[in-house]
């Protein structure tokens, strides 16, 4: 029992360690478990064969993430995908399955073993990749959706896949020791085949029927024991379930995870289940990614470095052209193209279950398997990396290559207000100054927002409102206003710098993020700088003053207190970030100021107030009893 202590503390300690690191420097959380799985494996031999046993027990998490993917579904969105589901799926794992043979083939293995590499390297790693496109924000791109599709239809297709593999035995390789002797208990393991597929498709309507008519029963039952635990016990049990039935038929238990996700995703206990699920999933997808960095067997690798490094760079390369064109026939144009490309070029965990199951039912030689994990491995461990390509190569690329699609638009008409960045912060400014015959000039590089302008007769003209150039076309020398209301923290700090220096006349208003974001625009020479969520967050604060029983009046007297105190101390706060700070980081002395003016600002919340009723006495005094103008208190008495 001790041991199983030690190796849990091992591997919890290495995540803890890795994976915050990873994530400090832009490597995200997949690279940091894989080198923390061979950091305790290979290099320090902490953990050791028990990885095997731990891997499969933590492909579970593939299961449960599958699960939350089809809650994220409905049987309409999945109709929806069909075309890209079946097409670009089934497409990618053909022409990589064919690919994959004819170079097995060529280097010499027999077609039988060459098919089932070829099979093997046609599937990707649905966990690295699901999961790495959530934590950039990247499944909602049309690369992201794409690459869902693909992964969908692969998973679907290691069920023909499985099927398959037992008919390409070698008889020279059988009793060379490839059965491990632990056969797994099969429904269907001896049944003719039309027998076999009535249990299959018996599977299949189970899972669905039972989805929309029992688990709605059984969780309202769990439910009125008010008992949260249970409720997450059924929910395991259901998705284990799930599972076992799936390998018991000789289907993929992903699959069956999946269809019963996607026949909750309307239920009324959603939500729920997401959030009972969740935290397993991330921490069996965790410890798998760890158990294949400590899976690689370095002696193995030290002696076939040279073709395990070239194998597994001829997966992605291969793999890379052959998803490329798909992208190209199917229409993912730009960065969404490479997007797709990178992040499905590895090979994936189902890789492991097909090598294994093809050793096992003598297709692939025991010496050959250990190579080729290796590559799997390999591919997968890059797959981090191809996605910082991304991120630092091809998308800054693609994004200043969309901005000089199009030239910036001649600006035929000056103003004496200028407004720049037109997004859903300028548009309300733009539609206030335009409502008062205030004459402007609106620039921005999204052509979606300028032509939204254009409709209701506001001068707009697509460009980079940064260019001096443009600028001065647009009649900066001559301007009394220049709003910047940019999404770019720092082209907007550069602007204040730029034209308060060639025009300190201009009356230059920003737009700021955050409070550290408003001192950098102040800094820059900024005269009057709004952050964007102030006072909307004042007035939704009053609603919650007043919800929490405060008389609406007296709300407002506290909103009012709170923006003066803010008022009264914000030059010092400022004076403190710039001097002490050197303007660009909060430390301690400024967080030891403004908790002091966080006290004062309780002190001011807490004074005695005037009594509303009073305020509401002339509202409803009647015309002839209304006091006279010069009887009415001044703004200094209120």
């Amino acid at each position: 029992m001790t041991s199983y202590f030690i190796q849990a503390f091992i591997y919890l300690v290495a995540a803890v360690i890795a994976v915050p690191l990873a994530k400090r420097f832009g490597l995200g959380s997949v690279l940091g478990y894989l080198v923390a799985g061979v950091v305790i494996g290979p290099i320090l031999g902490l953990v050791g064969q028990e990885t095997t046993t731990i891997q499969h027990f933590a492909e579970f998490g593939v299961v449960m993430m599958l699960f939350l993917v089809g809650m994220e579904l409905d049987p309409k969105g999945l109709w929806a995908m069909r075309v890209r589901l079946i097409g670009l799926g089934g497409l990618q794992v053909v022409l990589t399955a064919a690919a994959g043979t004819a170079i097995a083939w060529w280097l010499g293995l027999v077609w039988q073993t060459a098919l089932a590499v070829g099979l093997i390297f046609a599937l990707s790693s649905t966990a690295i990749v699901l999961q790495t496109l959530n934590e950039k924000g990247l499944a909602k791109t049309e690369g992201g959706r794409s690459a869902f599709s693909v992964l969908l239809f692969q998973d679907i297709a290691v069920i023909p896949m499985l099927a398959l593999i037992p008919l390409l035995a070698l008889p020279e390789l059988m009793g060379a020791g490839g059965d491990d002797g632990h056969a797994s208990l099969s429904l269907v393991a001896h049944l003719p085949g039309w027998a076999h597929a009535l249990v299959v498709v018996g599977a299949i309507v189970s899972v669905i029927a039972g989805g929309y008519y029992l688990m709605p029963l059984l969780f309202r039952y769990v439910i009125g024991s008010g008992l949260r635990e249970v409720f997450t016990a059924s929910a395991l049990m259901l998705v284990i379930g799930i599972a076992a039935l799936m390998s018991v038929v000789n289907l993929s238990p992903a699959l069956g995870a999946f269809l019963a996700g996607v026949v909750l995703a309307n239920s009324e206990f959603k939500h729920e289940l997401e959030a009972n699920i969740e935290p397993f999933k991330g921490l069996l997808l965790g410890l798998f990614f760890i158990t294949v960095g400590a899976g690689i067997n370095f002696s193995v690798l030290a002696a076939e470095w040279g073709t395990v490094l070239s194998l597994g760079v001829a997966v992605i390369v291969v793999k890379g052209v052959i998803l490329l064109g798909l992208a190209l026939l199917f229409r993912v144009h730009g960065s969404n193209g490479w997007l797709f490309t990178l992040s499905l070029a590895q090979a994936g965990e189902f890789g492991f279950v097909l090598l294994t199951y093809s050793v096992q039912n003598n297709v692939i030689p025991t010496d050959t398997s250990q190579i080729l994990s290796l590559v799997v491995a390999l591919s997968m461990f890059l797959t981090p990396l191809l996605f910082i390509a991304y991120d630092r190569l091809v998308l800054p690329r693609y994004l200043i290559a969309k901005n000089d699609d199009r030239e910036a638009d001649a600006i035929e008409e000056q103003a004496p207000v200028i407004v720049a960045g037109v997004g859903r912060f300028g548009q309300i400014i733009c539609r206030l100054l335009r409502a008062n015959n205030i004459p402007i000039v609106a620039l921005d590089l999204e052509i979606e927002q300028i032509e939204n302008l254009r409709k209701i007769n506001i001068k707009s003209y697509f460009g980079d409102a940064s260019r001096s150039d443009l600028l001065e076309t647009a009649g900066i020398e001559h301007a009394r206003l220049l709003v910047i209301a940019l999404d770019d923290r720092e082209r907007a700090v550069q602007m204040v710098k730029h034209v308060k220096h060639a025009y300190p006349q201009v009356w230059v208003l920003a737009r700021a993020f955050d409070r550290g974001h408003g001192y950098q625009l102040r800094d820059a020479g900024a005269d009057d700088v709004i952050s964007e969520t102030y006072h909307s967050a004042l007035e939704l604060g009053g609603h919650a003053l007043t919800a929490m029983g405060v008389h609406p009046m007296r709300a407002k007297q506290m909103t009012w207190a709170f923006v003066q105190n803010e008022d009264a101390h914000e030059d010092e706060l400022f004076a403190t970030w710039k001097d002490i700070e050197g303007g660009n980081t909060f430390g301690p002395r400024y967080s030891e100021l403004f908790m002091k003016l966080e006290e004062s600002l309780n002190s001011a919340m807490q004074q005695d107030w005037p009594e509303p009723q009073r305020q509401d006495v002339p509202i409803w005094t009647p015309p002839e009893h209304e006091p006279k103008p010069q009887q009415q208190p001044s703004n200094g008495a209120q």
